[in-house]
């Protein structure tokens, strides 16, 4: 018996998508879908109907159409594009089509269709610059001359899953008109990435209707690059360069490799009355893929005020979940391959960790770092915070030698740059907890948070530093200031501590035993929280409770001692607290 004869034919395929479609529903998807039901209905199928068209299938944001012709074929595409640039802007989302077209044989199933020639469609289109036509070799000698449109030569690409190298061709107008326009390094060599993390903040896009928006848009962006700016472990692209996209549909990987950036946050905003809603998304220009993407509310009448609380809160998260991205990116990285940064990256969850022999590989992996790259701040500075830690944790065998090998690396970090926010900030704490020279350290972390009011981690050490001069206001204020900022941070177990032990200076030792318990929540082997927990619960009157909280304590630290814990910063723990512990049961 013979086989069934499969039916072939030759055709011109096209395929359309939405650029950035994942971006604009994650931003706002009833209205992403109601415009593209509006552009399909309006625009697209009218014009592939004109011109003898058959839509084969469709997939979310994407469509495959048959033609006869290519010429047809194209045709419907700069019809479809030509009409879409004017509505630019009123549209409920900012819509803007890929489109791909190859000739070529096609195998047809039902009323489905299959082949190279569809494959090579769909490869085409996502090569394509959004708001253009892209056309095959193939399409292109067959369109050519019979058309009034100019062709650009795009040069050959090596398309997924194709085997030969094809050569592109661009579409364009006769006159010129609509060519989706890009900045002059479009055809350059990309930048090279700079030495650390980099950004640039595109224009947010006014959704709202209303184009008297476009200003509070705009001085959104501008307060976030500002704000941006404020972090030295960034590098953030100046306004006057991100604000060349403006109004131009855009692709996030293109804008990467013009700006020199790794990571571009883009946004939109809708007015609706008083009210305001921003939306934002942080890319990984090199993979596309979301960092973090959030929404936010506000009320118009206070437009700058509101403008500023935008800023701060979208800077405060942005840092940390690029941090984040970092250290995923430098564990994927070979050893050998490694650089200062990639080791410091790599530091950084075995601090978070809080074990005795993450500790030892942070201290390790930061000494490293400093080898590579003897004036490395964020290393110096990181490993004068472990060592702090480990001695707090009580896992420090020389408390005298890690004391002044953790002031050496905290002076070498300033020495280095004396305006960096984090170390400054770390200083004053170190400071105030091992020494008595509070002006000094009141100084530093009062710079700190000057230079860099968005540094949940500056306002934390600001917060331990007044609480250890026993200023209970400025300790909870800084403390309930860094939560606010980064309700995120992956120390924030160390925050809420700081002001457990603040509320026990308080005598609000019902409220200090609730955020002694979240930080325990966060991370249950942070030994100062189990001691503000236990001496809270035991001034209370909750003697179970507390003696439980000492059992705990105990077991992380066997050999802790009042004893021992007062002479590390007698002067700043308080008899109150120390009466706590002892209420608890813990050993003098």
């Amino acid at each position: 018996m013979s086989e069934a004869r499969v039916e072939r034919r030759l055709a011109a395929v096209l395929a359309a998508d939405v650029a950035g479609y994942s971006r604009l529903m994650g931003a706002d998807e009833m209205g992403t879908l109601a415009a593209l039901k509006a552009c399909r209905r309006e625009i697209v199928d009218p014009a592939i109907a004109r011109h003898g068209g058959r839509i084969v299938k469709t997939t979310g944001d994407g469509m495959l159409v048959e033609f006869a012709s290519v010429v047809d074929a194209v045709t419907s595409a700069m019809a479809v594009q030509e009409e879409m640039a004017k509505r630019a802007g009123h549209l409920a989302a900012p819509i803007t089509f890929r489109i791909g077209i190859n000739v070529g044989d096609i195998i047809l199933d039902g009323d489905d269709i299959f082949g190279d020639g569809v494959n090579i469609a769909a490869r085409v289109e996502s090569e394509c610059e959004p708001g253009g036509v892209y056309l095959s070799d193939d399409a292109f000698r067959q369109v050519r001359g019979k058309t009034a449109f100019a062709f650009e030569d795009a040069g050959e690409r090596n398309l997924k899953n194709i085997d030969r190298p094809v050569r592109l061709y661009a579409v364009r107008p006769a006159d010129g008109s609509n060519r989706p326009s890009k900045p002059s390094r479009m055809n350059g060599k990309p930048l090279p990435l700079p030495d650390r993390p980099s950004i640039a903040v595109l224009p947010f896009q006014n959704m709202s209707g209303d184009p008297e928006q476009d200003y509070f848009a705009d001085g959104v962006v501008e307060e976030i690059i500002t704000a941006l700016s404020h972090f030295k472990s960034l590098f953030v692209i100046a306004r006057n360069s991100s604000f060349t996209y403006k109004g131009k549909a855009v692709d996030i990987k293109q804008v990467g490799r013009e700006l020199g950036v790794r990571y571009v946050l883009e946004g939109s905003l809708r007015k609706a009355g008083d009210r305001v809603r921003i939306t934002g998304q942080l890319i990984d220009a090199s993979t596309g893929a979301h960092v973090w993407a959030d929404k936010l509310d506000g009320d118009l009448r206070d437009i700058f005020a509101l403008q500023d609380q935008v800023a701060e809160k979208v800077a405060a998260v942005i840092e940390p979940n690029i941090k984040r991205a970092e250290i995923e990116g430098a564990a994927k990285r070979r050893p050998e391959s490694l650089n200062a940064y990639d080791t410091y990256l790599r530091a950084l969850p075995r601090y978070y960790s809080l074990t005795k022999e993450g500790f030892e590989e942070a201290l390790s992996l930061c000494y490293r770092a400093l080898d590579m790259d003897s004036r490395y701040t964020a290393a110096a500075r990181l490993a004068a915070e472990v060592l702090g830690v480990k001695v707090a944790q009580g896992w420090s065998s020389d408390v005298k030698a890690d004391y002044a090998e953790a002031f050496r690396l905290g002076r070498l970090a300033l020495t280095i740059d004396d305006t960096d926010p984090d170390s400054l900030a770390q200083w004053g704490r170190g400071v105030a907890a091992f020494s008595d020279d509070y002006d000094a350290a009141k100084d530093a972390v009062d710079r700190a948070v000057a230079l860099n009011p968005n540094s949940a981690r500056a306002w934390t050490n600001r917060g331990w530093t007044y609480r250890y001069m026993k200023d209970v206001d400025e300790a909870v204020t800084s403390f309930e200031r860094a939560i606010r900022l980064n309700p995120l941070d992956p120390m924030l177990y160390d925050t809420l501590t700081g002001l457990a032990s603040a509320l026990i200076v308080a005598d609000r030792d019902e409220e200090a035993a609730a955020q002694a318990r979240k930080a325990l929540g966060l991370n249950p082997r942070f030994t100062s929280a189990h001691r503000v927990l236990a001496a809270a619960l035991a001034l209370l009157g909750r003697e179970t409770e507390a003696r439980n909280a000492a059992a705990a304590l105990l077991k992380i630290e066997p050999s802790f001692s009042i004893g021992k814990w007062a002479t590390y910063g007698g002067h700043w723990q308080g008899q109150r607290f120390l009466e706590g512990l002892r209420l608890a049961g813990l050993p003098e």
